[in-house]
């Protein structure tokens, strides 16, 4: 990542079940980054493929701050005058 680029707030890590993988994952964590559900795991004939969601929980909570507060602008514009289809 260069300086221009901001951390995502969602990665998608995905990789063989081995050392490098968890490496990943660790370097992830010491980031900043917590895993976002459990892992999944594929095989593909040859070998077990692993996939782990991680999120940045500052980015997150950003995100759910900025929804609430544009749930809460519409719901101040809203007129109801009792009729309507129920």
């Amino acid at each position: 990542m260069t300086a221009d680029e901001s951390p995502l707030a969602y990665r998608l890590i995905t990789g063989p079940d081995d050392r490098s993988f968890c490496e990943r994952i660790s370097t992830a964590l010491a980031d900043g980054y917590v895993l976002h559900g459990g892992p999944a795991l594929t095989y593909n004939g040859t070998s077990v493929i692993c996939a782990q969601a991680v999120i940045l929980p500052q980015a997150v909570a950003s995100s759910d701050a900025a929804v609430a507060t544009a749930v809460d602008d519409l719901d101040a514009e809203l007129e109801f005058d009792g009729e309507g289809i129920a």
